[in-house]
């Protein structure tokens, strides 16, 4: 017997603060008695990501063409042609009116602490937007100016999580290192830290998502080598290794202050581990450019990769600069993802032997402190348990 289609569900591409948004879009639908009703929020980071979207909802419309699609996030609010014309979409949202109740609005002029949550951990959004132009991203056309949620709405949002049962929260935002500059006050994202671990005592686990490593402020470094409670890993918004590709960019560190960062944190926390995001093949990168990417990552000593051929983007000066041919884009995106599958073995053959404190989740798998993978197999979510490593499959920890 085939079961019937729920009554609210989410398609969410994108970012983590996507997977927030998408909850509270959720909530409200079954607080108004919404029935048969698909949300999708979309992402506008890549061509691809777009194109994934929109192939998603022609098959949504296929499986149930009865249903009302609501089309939301980055790709609808720069480009609502693109969907609005689909069959089955009811309506398309923009970012700034990401409201389903009517008169309601998350108008650009402010920013909420909104919530969801993934199992045993919680996602806790405090910052919204972004005030930069890197040349090849459209997020700012999407997300609007940055804007940051105010402390206090921030630790009411956390308790909630708590109470919820989240044994673990996450920061996130569109540039979450720029939180707290439009509050003025001397509001940082450090500062933000600090109150939430000094307020909440039974927080046991807090991380920060994606993070602009020139941007991160003295507090937050002090808290990254003093909080205990504030976890060891790091992901890095690097996007590149050659300084004048970077230039070209638009990005605001170089490669040289990159791997200072890195040095200097590992030397106040020696047990953190760092990831990173990079685009490969960015107009005018040559071989010796990207091999200088590839360095990088041994120079940072990175252990986790989110790798992205270079997509041109309409609107952005990237796309009206010299192209990389598509094949090179292709094999260089495939080595430094082969690199990225180096060093996480090589990270995970070193944790052989320890002892890990881990946070169980869904589905048989653990997230140790550093974020680190790994199999739980027959253990319930929500359990802090000290394991030990007995090796690895080349994916994740073994543990017994």
């Amino acid at each position: 017997m085939k079961a019937s289609a729920p009554a609210v569900d989410v398609v969410t591409f994108g970012c983590r603060l996507n997977i927030v948004e998408s909850e509270e879009l959720a909530r409200q639908a079954r607080a108004a008695g919404e029935s048969d009703l698909v949300i999708v929020n979309t992402c506008a980071v890549t061509a691809e990501s777009s194109r994934q979207a929109r192939q998603s909802i022609r098959r949504l419309h296929r499986e149930r063409p009865d249903a009302k699609i609501i089309v939301t996030g980055c790709a609808a609010t720069i480009a609502p042609s693109d969907f609005a014309g689909l069959e089955g979409v009811a309506r398309v949202i923009a970012n700034a009116d990401k409201s389903l109740n009517a008169g309601e609005s998350s108008a650009w002029s402010a920013a909420r602490a909104a919530t969801a949550s993934e199992g045993t951990r919680g996602f806790l959004s405090v910052q919204n937007g972004c005030d930069h132009r890197c040349t090849f991203c459209v997020i700012p056309f999407g997300r609007g100016p940055s804007r940051s949620a105010p402390p206090p709405e921030v630790l009411q949002g956390a308790r909630g999580l708590l109470e919820a049962g989240k044994r673990e929260i996450v920061l996130t935002g569109v540039d979450l290192t720029s939180y707290g500059a439009d509050l003025g006050d001397g509001v940082t994202l450090g500062r933000l830290v600090r109150l939430l671990l000094k307020e909440l005592p039974e927080l046991e686990r807090l991380r920060i998502s994606s993070i602009d490593c020139i941007e991160a402020d003295p507090d937050l470094v002090a808290a990254i080598a003093e909080e205990k409670r504030l976890m060891p890993h790091l992901h890095l918004s690097l996007q590149a290794g050659d300084d004048l590709i970077l230039k070209r960019m638009k990005r605001r560190h170089s490669s040289s202050e990159a791997v200072r960062f890195c040095e200097e944190l590992r030397a106040m926390r020696p047990d953190i581990v760092f990831g990173a995001d990079f685009i490969v093949g960015f107009p005018t990168e040559t071989e010796a450019m990207f091999r200088r990417t590839l360095d990088l990552v041994e120079e940072c000593g990175l252990t986790h990769l989110h790798v992205f051929p270079f997509s041109s983007r309409p609107q952005t000066p990237a796309a009206r600069m010299p192209p990389v041919r598509s094949e090179e884009i292709k094999e260089r995106a495939a080595r430094l993802r082969a690199l990225g599958e180096e060093r996480r073995k090589a990270h995970l053959s070193a944790q052989h032997g320890k002892t890990l404190r881990l946070l169980t989740e869904r589905g048989g798998a653990a997230r140790a402190e550093d974020f680190t993978l790994a199999h739980t197999p027959g253990l319930p979510p929500g359990q802090m348990l000290d394991l030990r490593v007995s090796g690895d499959d080349g994916k994740a920890l073994l543990v017994v």
